[in-house]
């Protein structure tokens, strides 16, 4: 178990973030295009039925470069949701609270930051739900490769350390949580129960780990 000073785990969640890509003016402004051409077919007519042909049409660009670019479908998802998870992931580090530290002057029980993250992420998950799912369920253990994993599992454990010898292994419990928000397991739920109930019985999971 890390029972590091907090400032030396604030610095392992900074390194984890998910960085902005570094490329070239004109690459970044084809990228742009292809993102943006994505978005809009994916919105019209369903990740599901959006083909990278379509995609490759609406941009204007070639289908070799789109898949040299991306790779596949699962790969339009990621890139199409880092931009969302870095805004998250600024929140949680520097935002107001109780899902950010605040400005400081006091600090922040981590049970509501672990229930604020709890709505945080199931806004963002449940916003983008089919993209979210192809992009975890691209391939076997594709939701554990995605960069953006390590952060919030990271995150977790930080708060469910905070909250002491209630929970005795935050590593461990903050995987499980985080299971529970999956897309694919969110998907079924929504699909079986609504959101309403979805999201309450999550925030019970969050409640049961510190109990």
């Amino acid at each position: 178990m890390d029972r590091r000073p907090a400032g030396g785990r604030r610095v392992d969640l900074e390194l984890m973030r998910t960085p902005p890509p570094k490329e070239r003016a004109d690459a970044a402004r084809n990228r742009a295009k292809v993102l943006d051409a994505a978005a809009a077919l994916f919105a019209r007519h369903g990740v599901e039925t959006v083909t990278m042909d379509a995609v490759a049409t609406e941009a204007g660009v070639g289908k070799g470069t789109l898949f040299r670019r991306f790779g596949d479908k699962a790969g339009l998802a990621v890139a199409l949701l880092n931009e969302r998870e870095r805004e998250l992931q600024d929140a949680i580090l520097s935002g107001p609270a109780p899902l950010g530290p605040g400005d400081g002057a006091a600090a922040v029980p981590a049970p509501e930051r672990l229930h604020a993250f709890a709505d945080a992420y199931l806004d963002y998950v449940l916003d983008h739900l089919s993209l979210v799912r192809m992009s975890e369920t691209a391939s076997p253990g594709a939701r554990y490769r995605i960069g953006a994993y390590g952060f919030w599992h990271r995150h977790l454990t930080i708060l469910l350390d905070q909250c002491g010898d209630a929970v005795p292994d935050g590593e461990a419990v903050a995987h499980a949580l985080l299971a529970v928000l999956g897309a694919e397991h969110l998907a079924a739920m929504v699909e079986g129960v609504g959101t309403e109930r979805a999201r309450a019985t999550v925030h019970a999971f969050f409640d049961m780990a510190r109990s």
